[in-house]
């Protein structure tokens, strides 16, 4: 053991977790970032956070308009239902949304 005695318990503090790894709640309003820009492609869209400086891509154009639609929308659900995506891949979306959360590219609104 390095730094405490054997036996000796560790005092209990609180532990912070990061906002970018919180987990996700679909359940709750969420934005595209304001420090965000997307530009349209072929493929759906790049996505550029001026913050952070990530790039990321979306891979189709229904998930660029969940990203875009989620600030008109009260939640995940309701913004999936608005842009027609099917129901069975709602969880793929929610899991594609999720990263983006944790890159700051989306935020709770």
């Amino acid at each position: 053991m390095t730094g405490s005695s054997a036996g000796a318990q560790p005092a209990a503090e609180p532990v912070t977790v990061p906002a970018d790894e919180a987990p996700f709640d679909p359940a709750v309003p969420w934005r595209k970032s304001a420090s965000v820009a997307l530009r349209p492609e072929p493929f759906g869209a790049l996505v550029y956070h001026f913050g952070n400086r990530k790039l990321s891509f979306l891979k189709s154009k229904p998930l660029v308009a969940v990203v875009t639609a989620l600030e008109e929308h009260p939640d995940v659900p309701g913004a999936l239902a608005a842009c027609d995506v099917p129901e069975a891949q709602h969880p793929a979306y929610v899991t594609a949304l999720a990263t983006l959360a944790r890159s700051q590219m989306i935020e709770r609104r």
